[in-house]
């Protein structure tokens, strides 16, 4: 039986693969080159310090999403408000993209700013989600802001639509906040935002995270708030160092089986005694 195909044709057809190839190839190139970018964006926006005040412990854990394409907009910040207190603010942009990562920059860059002028966490919300608003972005943002006098042991916090922090104390107690909250950032005009008022005593350690750390495929949102405030639990009686259980939070983000980011914050605080 004769043969169909030439030479030619087999040439032709390694030629189209190998034109296929650098094509993909250069495709997977330039959607990585966006995820690092991405990442290096994110990583460039959070705070490279965190505020030192007496009494005051702080801890932070990042982990950015590395799964495919997925790259989001988590954030955590701490700086030094001008009478002495301290802002606390965590948050979670919707998307994954670089776009996202973006967003986060100016949702964070805009809440430090407001928080120059009204350190009140309702009023700092309020104006930031009309700040946003006005960007006319199709963006929004879940987010958490503090207010925290050390000294006092005072912490006044305000929520929108994002996570509820964990708390727990020396004594053996711990829960989920269970304060009101209010609507996501950058979608209704006009909107209020409760703040809740909490007694920091010696000792307790309160923790703000995002949904990465608490929730993915592996493990519904209700179990893995138990298990932080468990761990919080274990880590306030014990008298653990913040860093440790920071890190023993987010470590415990890798077993979610998250595509998302994963950020922690948590908040310590001595005695009166204790020195800076």
């Amino acid at each position: 039986m004769a043969r169909t195909g030439t030479t030619d044709d087999g040439d032709e057809l390694l030629t189209r693969l190998g034109a296929l190839t650098a094509q993909a190839r250069a495709q997977a190139e330039m959607q990585r080159s966006r995820v690092e970018l991405a990442i290096a964006l994110q990583r460039g926006m959070l705070p490279r310090d965190l505020p030192v005040a007496r009494r005051l412990h702080l801890a932070v854990r990042y982990e950015p999403a590395c799964q495919g394409l997925n790259v989001g907009g988590d954030w955590y910040d701490a700086f030094a408000l001008g009478d002495g207190r301290i802002g606390l603010s965590i948050g979670d942009v919707q998307g994954h993209n670089i776009e996202a990562a973006a967003f986060m920059g100016q949702v964070r860059a805009g809440l430090r700013a407001l928080a120059s002028v009204t350190s009140e966490p309702g009023e700092v919300l309020a104006r930031t989600n009309e700040l946003l608003l006005s960007l006319s972005s199709d963006l929004f943002a879940t987010c958490t802001f503090m207010r925290l006098d050390p000294c006092a042991g005072v912490l006044e916090s305000a929520r929108a639509g994002h996570l509820p922090c964990v708390w727990a104390t020396a004594d053996g107690k711990s829960g989920v906040a269970e304060d009101e909250g209010g609507p996501p950032l950058g979608i209704q005009a006009g909107v209020s935002y409760p703040v809740s008022r909490y007694e920091l005593t010696t000792g307790a350690v309160f923790v703000l995270l995002t949904d990465g750390v608490v929730e993915g495929p592996c493990l519904r949102l209700e179990e893995g708030l138990d298990q932080v405030m468990r761990l919080a639990g274990i880590a306030a009686v014990a008298g653990m160092d913040v860093d440790a259980l920071a890190a023993a939070l987010i470590k415990g983000a890798e077993r979610v089986g998250h595509d998302d980011d994963a950020a922690v914050l948590v908040v310590g605080l001595d005695g009166p005694e204790a020195q800076p």
